[in-house]
């Protein structure tokens, strides 16, 4: 990346262009924070099978599995007063032999440990497993069915509550301890109220769901029309190199915003969920429903570090023009060993469209970042290597068309524009 020699500072085109770089740069600086959250939103939240992946290994957390099993074997023993009942079955037998009353204490809890054993057993089963896949693809479907305005489903809101239904688990339960010989909570009737685990408080549910409609309709290309103003500003500045160090310190203040966002909610998710099933697995749920967003934000720190370091290497210094210089001939002189051969063709080509065809592979190596929506560190490095490689071919393919057209190669021609 070369810095372009600045144009009149005083023309109107000039002007003009550094009122439209500065401007792009202030949008996107503003939008970049709001597009991360959002395309965080739109891939997580908003697609069910993605959501799924996302929550899988939920299910082999400790802290989720003990919020479930408390809250059904909770429900089931709140239904069953098993003393109650063996001193109704032995009261002949009691009579008779008072002293055996004192078993009915250590039968009861060993009936009641029974209950939460099976439920423990149910949990760490692949037929819980299964289970998570399916209450989860309901969860999601419910949960953009509250954001919605929809209040019905396996998510629902209940006394300004938002609650989920667990149902399924407790029948399963119940089916295995009638299996296994408690026949006497085969027809118990479990209330609404022990099925539900309450999620959270519905107090800020208005604001999520007005936050919801404003986003969820550009969330997907919000992420994109930012990689645009911040591709654009560099396009239109006269200083790329400069430009460029500038977006490589937006994106770096906008990823600390991000992890103090992601910090500021853990916390407030927490706080949401105590006094809940579901308060100690807090952490685990927030860290893996947002684990997507937690890696987009290292992502971003480590892109604005590589766009400095580019922008260094491609300004106005002694040792960046001087690396260029060596880098850019050695290139060149491979590509001149190639101009006999099949590379002269398309060096001819590529010649005259270099600076173009070098924003081209830029913008390739953003798309080859977000292909498939897993943005990651090794990712990153991936797309990186892509870019700089991409780029060495350019060069190359510039040093094989200027041999074979018997010129040098002009600085604007072999400069590397941001």
């Amino acid at each position: 990346m070369t810095e372009s020699a600045p144009a009149s500072t005083g023309s109107p085109r000039a002007t003009s262009r550094g009122i439209g770089a500065l401007l792009c740069i202030v949008l996107a600086a503003l939008l970049t924070t709001p597009a991360a959250l959002a395309y965080w939103g739109q891939r997580t939240l908003n697609d069910t099978e993605r959501y799924v992946d996302t929550v899988g290994p939920l299910v082999d957390s400790a802290e989720v599995q003990t919020a479930v099993a408390t809250k059904v074997a909770d429900a089931l023993e709140q239904q069953v007063d098993v003393e109650a009942i063996l001193q109704q079955v032995f009261a002949g037998v009691i009579t008779q032999q008072p002293r055996l009353e004192a078993l009915v204490g250590p039968l009861a809890g060993a009936i009641n440990g029974l209950i939460e054993t099976q439920v423990r057993a149910f949990l760490a089963s692949d037929a819980f497993a299964e289970f998570w896949v399916t209450a989860n693809t309901r969860l999601q479907q419910g949960l953009v069915r509250v954001l919605e305005g929809e209040e019905t489903g396996a998510v629902s809101l209940e006394d300004d509550q938002v609650v989920l239904d667990v149902s399924e688990v407790i029948d399963q339960v119940k089916a295995r301890l009638v299996e296994r010989g408690l026949t006497m909570i085969e027809n118990l009737p479990v209330p609404e109220s022990d099925r539900q685990i309450v999620l959270f408080d519905a107090p800020q549910l208005t604001q999520a769901r007005a936050t919801y409609a404003v986003l969820n309709p550009v969330a997907q290309w919000l992420l994109v029309i930012v990689a645009v103003l911040y591709l654009t500003a560099v396009l239109l500045s006269r200083r790329k190199a400069r430009m460029t160090v500038a977006v490589g310190v937006v994106l770096a203040v906008n990823s600390l915003l991000v992890a103090m966002a992601l910090s500021v909610g853990r916390t407030l998710f927490s706080d949401a969920l105590s006094g809940t099933e579901f308060g100690p697995a807090s952490t685990d749920v927030y860290d893996t429903l947002l684990s997507f967003l937690m890696r987009g934000q290292r992502v971003l720190l480590w892109l604005a570090l590589i766009l400095v370091v580019a922008a260094w290497f491609g300004g106005r210094n002694a040792f960046g023009s001087a690396v260029r210089r060596t880098v850019r001939e050695g290139l060149e002189t491979i590509g001149g060993a190639l101009a006999n051969g099949p590379a002269a063709g398309p060096g001819a080509w590529v010649v005259p469209n270099a600076r173009w065809l070098r924003v081209a592979v830029v913008v390739l190596g953003g798309v080859v970042l977000l292909w498939g929506n897993n943005i990651s560190e090794s990712r990153l490095w991936w797309s990186t290597a892509f870019v700089v490689l991409l780029l060495m071919v350019v060069q190359v393919l510039v040093g094989a068309g200027n041999t074979s057209r018997g010129t040098a190669a002009t600085p604007v021609e072999s400069g590397v524009p941001a």
